[in-house]
């Protein structure tokens, strides 16, 4: 793949012009990789990893760039870690297509077959979508996730990254490409958008001809543009707003492990939980234990009255803290009326990411399963387990918080789609 940077004064028909290129290119890519063999894309991704590893300097390098770039335009910290890449992120990078190269693949995989009473023989068969359309903000890992699965998946890729990781995701691009080569496939399969443009993404979501699925990977203001503006299907990956609940049954030990990991592990991750709740009832007996914990992590605890009343270094919760995504150091605490006053209070105020309980009450934690309308629930584990690499599936490009087509981590196989084949013997209807 070979990526041109258009010229910032090339002009609305210029930058439309070389979006529906790309489109034209990645569709007949998409053909070509319909019928590619697994062998052939396994070669690709496991050659892209050695890529990426033997381009790990020029990769940081790049990264550099948009890190201090970004830092001097004044970017939130919280994003800016987002963005930062090191010697580990990029061998994770490497690690994940690696990984994915060792799923099964899921095209042609015969989901279900039956013969009719009058002989013809159906089989339901699992297929690429096409084209997937992938806009995302500032992480540029996303580029080889996104674009490993898609090739996976046997789908062409249309990346549009972040302006901020721009440099980042085309060194990230270059070792894909070097992949692609490598197994004789089209460059053309994996196309990173050219330009930080804004206006790119408008062209992106008119371009229903060239691109089947259009996935947005960032915050609730691209999110919203794309599934407000979008001429091509969407599958959401809204904010994270994710909680757990430490229940009335909870072993105290495990709650603070399962708390403290899942807020400040990594507290810029879509996982990371933004607000705790804790039963009324193990209010004297766990909750200080809790709350000294985040704070002495350094994680700033806003609460409630009766959280406030715990410790002095509590602030008080405004009412949009429940609803706020920080990704930061930050967490909302508030008491509730067990785990029904956690399940309405998830249900008021989540963005049906992931949640978690923490409870020794199998009873309790089924009702909890079962009751909250979230694409990933846990049960006494941490939210950062909401990441496709950690359910098996190599990689993800994001979780996905609608309920149609595909839920939760968007893996390969949620990049497919299905298609029917008949056999007859000379059949015809009456």
């Amino acid at each position: 793949m070979i990526v041109v940077p258009l010229a910032a004064e090339s002009g609305g028909d210029a930058l439309s012009e070389e979006m529906r290129r790309l489109g034209r290119q990645a569709r007949v890519a998409a053909a070509v990789l319909a019928n590619t063999s697994a062998e052939a894309k396994n070669q690709a991704l496991i050659a892209a990893a050695a890529a990426l590893r033997a381009a790990g300097a020029a990769i940081l390098a790049a990264n550099r760039q948009d890190v201090e770039a970004a830092a001097a335009r004044g970017v939130a910290v919280p994003l800016i870690e987002r963005l930062r890449l090191d010697e580990a992120r990029v061998e994770a990078m490497a690690r994940g297509l690696e990984d994915v190269a060792a799923l099964p693949d899921p095209i042609g995989t015969v989901l279900a077959e039956w013969c009719r009473p009058n002989g013809l023989r159906i089989q339901r068969v699992r297929v690429p979508i096409g084209v997937i359309g992938i806009i995302y903000e500032s992480r540029p890992n996303v580029t080889a996730d996104a674009g490993g699965l898609c090739l996976k998946s046997g789908n062409a890729a249309i990346l549009r990254g972040g302006s901020e990781s721009f440099h980042s995701s085309r060194a990230i691009a270059a070792a894909l490409a070097q992949g692609l080569r490598a197994a004789g496939l089209p460059e053309t399969a994996i196309q990173l958008v050219p330009t930080t443009d804004r206006a790119a993404v408008g062209v992106m979501l008119t371009m229903a001809e060239d691109i089947d699925v259009i996935i947005p990977r960032g915050g609730k203001s691209l999110t919203s543009r794309v599934a407000a503006e979008s001429r091509v299907p969407v599958i959401k990956h809204l904010d994270g707003i994710c909680h757990v609940y430490v229940d009335g049954a909870a072993d105290l030990a495990r709650a603070r492990a399962v708390t403290l990991n899942a807020k400040m592990r990594r507290t810029s991750i879509c996982g990371a939980a933004e607000t705790l709740l804790v039963d009324a009832r193990v209010a004297a007996s766990h909750l200080p234990w809790l709350v000294r914990d985040l704070l002495e992590a350094g994680c700033e605890v806003r609460g409630d009255a009766a959280v406030q009343a715990v410790d002095t270094r509590v602030k008080a919760a405004a009412a949009a803290d429940w609803d706020t995504e920080y990704l930061d150091a930050i967490i909302s605490v508030r008491l509730v009326d067990g785990v029904d006053g956690a399940i309405a209070h998830i249900e008021a105020h989540g963005s049906h990411h992931t949640d978690s309980i923490v409870t020794e009450d199998t009873a309790t934690a089924e009702r909890f399963l079962d009751r909250v309308d979230s694409g990933i629930v846990l049960w006494n584990a941490s939210t950062q387990f909401a990441d496709g690499g950690e359910f098996g599936m190599g990689a993800e490009i994001g979780i996905s918080t609608g309920k149609l087509h595909a839920r939760g981590p968007v893996g390969a196989e949620q990049l497919t789609s299905t298609k029917y084949k008949v056999r007859g013997t000379g059949q015809v209807r009456p």
